[in-house]
């Protein structure tokens, strides 16, 4: 077939162009040129700045002609272009009137929020000396990745395992063993695959990885001199693009490949790549933050806000998109799908999700419109979609997150029910209910337990270990004079606030964080971990490490040697719960024999089998899951008895018999030196029909 040539119907300067295509937004490589597209509904005109990759100062400024703008779309084709070598941004001219909302202003030139790459902070913690000038420069993809046959895992969200990280932290600390070059990098990352396949987990969870810039209200340590950095990146400047400063070639612009070679090599290793996304908010902060991007383009039509003109900030952090907007929501669309389809993630984490379900003055609406869409895109369809159901404007929605079917939850409820019963505060009917995948949330509406995103901790608050050490928060680092971070930790230091030399305290340090992984690997939903839980890791009582580049968030491997017992419990619990389908069902329980077992499909004791001490001063509590019933009755295993002991003192359990000639063997005991067993060596119970549980303890046994 003959080529059918764009050629130019105008000229400015030396540069030649035509009318271009609206959609899709962007910077897009087109035969002989490059379609610019942008959407504005309250500009009076738009100019494209053109750099030279690096330059300080523009080699052009083309106005967009008139007769180039469709309804409210600039679109332009600039024929010629050596689109490896340059960037480009927007000036936008228009009202300038606040309490109107608006804040177009010519001289600054903005950031386009379709950018692919986005140049300005390609090595972490450098800053160029062009920086305040136009420090965000969108640069034009070129795809040319080979992903062979790689597509998205698609692993029943019942058998996910999620491992919670930060791409930076994982590596960087001098101990991880990879290349000093490679170090808080996804190539870094991708070097600690045998690990993470070694631990089990089957998804990882990486905190935003999108465009941040990290010098975004950065400030000296007050007692130290140590910059403090917008770490964990929760405050995005560019939707689209993938974090420079994260890519061991980011100083090449090739953090797309290795983004992309990561999900590929994470894939082919059986680990799904979950992403947390900041939909809430950017980075352009309240009346007083800097233009990048939405500020200057449409700030009526991207933000909420007040009759006044402020902005609402629901997120804390500022500001809140308008995401149930139509045109804001078909960037959130927009920018799913592309992460979807041209990087191939399985899923979705929604930072502060409540706040997608708000109207443009803050409202919580009924059948969110966005929330609607996502749950119901054909591109999306096979993607986990996940929310963290509050925000920062008080909106809790854990149990009654506008769902559609599809959206899960993290269990904030469930992080409370369990941290209250291991330091001995909870009561048994909440902790019931944890462990069935919290029914009472979740069934009324017809919601399975792999709604519930079982955690106890998460990036934000302690680790595991700081949560059996601390009684309080130690956030003096963070120079905010203590004053940030959660006081409601449910936290218990096991009797000396932070580290010991006492031998009895850290047994019973270590015993906890044995107690927490064994009631969270045998929960029905979907576990979720924290990286580094695994191994001991310790914020030194920090549960608001947002600011730090150091210690305190990376990630020490010389801890696995420390702390062995906990990794290999750890590993072992991960694998039992792989190997053990009845700990992972599709439907929540019934409460009833229906497959003619002779048991029904849970079961609960208490130190006297089949007799569970429900009442509010009960810390002692037993279940036993029917192999029978696994997956609905739908695949064989083994019967599951669990002991929870969260007493000061030691207690014999009674255990229900099984008959049939089996016997019970002992997977788990935290409170034995072995700790744990291999699947399928589990040795047999001594004593068949009871077991002496030491004081706060767990006990997992299996029936075959």
């Amino acid at each position: 077939m003959e080529r059918i040539d764009i050629h130019p119907t105008h000229s400015y300067g030396e540069y030649k162009l035509r009318c271009g295509k609206p959609f899709p937004f962007g910077a897009t490589i087109v035969p002989s040129g490059i379609n610019f597209s942008i959407f504005s509904s309250h500009a009076t005109s738009c100019t494209l700045v053109l750099f030279k990759k690096d330059a300080e100062a523009p080699i052009a400024e083309i106005p967009f002609p008139e007769e180039f703008r469709i309804g409210n779309v600039y679109c332009m084709v600039v024929f010629d272009l050596d689109y490896e070598n340059i960037e480009y941004g927007y000036r936008m001219d228009g009202p300038n009137n606040f309490h109107e909302g608006h804040w177009f202003d010519k001289s600054k030139i903005l950031m386009d929020p379709y950018a692919k790459i986005i140049g300005g902070r390609d090595v972490w913690g450098v800053t160029p000396d062009w920086n305040d000038i136009y420090h965000h420069r969108a640069r034009v993809a070129f795809d040319d990745f080979d992903w062979e046959d790689d597509r998205p895992l698609e692993i029943p969200s019942e058998d996910n395992i999620i491992y919670e990280m930060h791409v930076r932290s994982f590596t960087r600390h001098p101990s991880s063993g990879v290349k000093e070059n490679h170090q808080g990098t996804f190539a870094g990352l991708r070097n600690k695959i045998p690990y993470l396949k070694e631990l089990g987990v089957n998804a990882v969870e990486l905190m935003p990885i999108y465009e941040f810039d990290e010098f975004e209200n950065s400030r000296p340590n007050p007692e130290t001199g140590e910059t403090l950095y917008n770490y964990w990146g929760y405050s995005t400047v560019g939707f689209f693009a993938p974090k420079a400063g994260y890519a061991a070639t980011g100083k090449l612009g090739m953090q797309v490949d290795e983004l992309k070679t990561l999900v590929k090599a994470l894939h082919k290793n059986g680990i799904e790549v979950i992403l947390d996304v900041v939909f809430n908010h950017t980075a352009e902060g309240n009346e007083n933050g800097p233009y990048i991007s939405f500020r200057g383009i449409d700030n009526k039509t991207y933000y909420m806000l007040t009759p006044e003109g402020y902005y609402y900030n629901f997120s804390g952090c500022g500001n809140t998109l308008n995401c149930n907007n139509p045109i804001v929501r078909n960037i959130v669309l927009d920018c799913l799908r592309y992460w979807a389809s041209e990087y191939h993630i399985d899923g979705f984490r929604f930072d502060l999700a409540s706040i997608l379900g708000r109207d443009p003055w803050g409202a919580p609406l009924a059948n969110p419109p966005l929330l609607e869409t996502l749950a119901f895109d054909p591109i999306l369809a096979k993607c986990k979609l996940i929310a963290e159901a509050w925000d920062a404007g008080g909106l809790y929605q854990v149990g009654s997150f506008p769902a559609f079917g599809r959206w899960a939850e993290w269990n904030g409820k469930y992080r409370d029910g369990i941290r209250k019963f291991l330091k001995g505060d909870g009561t048994v009917g909440s902790l019931a209910q944890c462990l069935q995948g919290s029914p009472d949330l979740y069934a009324w509406e017809g919601r399975g337990p792999a709604t519930s995103i079982n955690f106890i901790t998460a990036h934000d608050g302690f680790t595991l270990m700081d949560m059996v050490s601390y009684n309080g928060k130690h956030n003096e680092a963070n120079g905010e004079n203590n004053n940030d971070g959660s006081n409601d930790n449910d936290s218990w230091n096991c009797g000396w606030e932070g580290p010991t030399a006492d031998g009895g305290i850290n047994a019973l340090r270590h015993r906890q964080v044995k107690n927490a992984i064994a009631m969270l690997m045998v929960s029905q939903g979907v576990p979720m971990m924290l990286m580094g839980d695994e191994m001991g890791r310790t914020k030194h009582g920090n549960n608001n490490t947002y600011c730090h580049d150091n210690e305190l968030n990376w990630l020490d491997w010389t801890l696995l040697e420390r702390n062995t017992d906990i990794f290999n419990f750890v590993k072992h619990c991960i694998a039992f719960r792989k190997a053990h389908p009845v700990l992972r069902n599709r439907y929540h329980f019934q409460n009833r024999d229906y497959v003619g077992s002779g048991y029904a499909d849970i079961t609960w004791h208490g130190t006297q089998a089949w007799n569970a001490d429900w009442s509010d001063s009960s810390s002692t509590l037993a279940f036993m899951l029917c192999g029978k019933h696994a997956k609905e009755g739908t695949v064989p295993d083994n019967y599951i008895y669990v002991a929870i002991n969260m007493h000061w003192e030691a207690h014999w359990f009674d255990i229900p018999g099984l008959g049939d000639g089996m016997q019970w063997h002992v997977f788990a005991n935290t409170g034995d030196p072995q700790g744990s067993w291999q699947p399928g060596t589990e040795p047999a119970l001594s004593e068949q029909h009871g077991i002496l549980l030491g004081d706060r303890s767990v006990v997992i046994l299996v029936g075959s």
